[in-house]
Order: structure tokens, then C-alpha cells, then sequence
């Protein structure tokens, strides 16, 4: 989930060719709406977005019993570390920075999912 489409763009092309089937979102209030419908394993939120923000999509999840176990990566240029206490501390598995290295979105992926 980003608003931006370069950055949808190079996380699918990075995740793609590991096999994962991948479901993008523009926002998050789009990607609140799949997230119930198709209810993934994982979720790779932007926190600042218009409209529901990153945070907004993960206290959902969390709260939502039947989604609390749906994994969750943080991928953000909000560096900050109060901004990844924040995330951190909202339930997110991991946080990430952009810009971020291929491996290590892959590593953080296979992490999350226990692969």
C-alpha cells in the first residue's frame, strides 16, 4: 500500500519475483477494503498516505479478530525514531525505511512469514 505508484512499482517487481502473490492498494481506505476481502498473510503499508494513514490500516488490522495475525511491515521515508516507536508499538512486525535495499525488504518478508 503507497500512493505513490513508483514506489507499488519497485516493491512488486522486488517481491514478484520471489513468488508472492501481490495485491496493490493506492491508499488506505482502498487497502482497508482488500485487505478484508482477500485477507493476506502480509501487509506492506506507506504510513503517511491520504485518507486513512498506514497507522490507521494497522490499528484496523489489529483490532479486527479475525485479521490480528495478518503480519505487517511498515516500508516509510518516515524515519524518525518516534516515528518507528510509533509503528512499532501499533503492532507493526517490522519497520522499514526508504529507500531500502531489495534484500532486505525480501529478508523482512521472509521474517514476518516465518520462511
Amino acid at each position: 500500500v503507497d500512493d505513490e505508484p513508483a514506489n507499488r512499482m519497485l516493491a512488486s517487481a522486488i517481491i514478484g519475483t520471489d513468488d508472492y502473490n501481490i495485491i496493490e492498494a493506492r491508499d488506505g481506505v482502498e487497502a482497508w477494503a482488500l485487505i478484508q476481502e482477500h485477507r493476506p498473510s502480509l501487509v506492506l503499508l506507506d504510513v503517511r498516505m491520504p485518507g486513512r494513514t498506514g497507522l490507521d490500516v494497522l490499528h484496523a488490522i489489529k483490532s479486527d479478530p479475525q485479521l490480528a495475525a495478518t503480519k505487517v511491515i511498515l516500508l516509510t521515508a518516515s524515519a524518525q525514531e518516534s516515528d518507528i516507536s510509533a509503528g512499532l508499538a501499533a503492532g507493526a512486525d517490522s519497520y522499514l525505511t526508504k529507500p531500502f535495499s531489495p534484500a532486505d525488504l525480501l529478508s523482512r518478508l521472509d521474517e514476518a512469514l516465518e520462511l
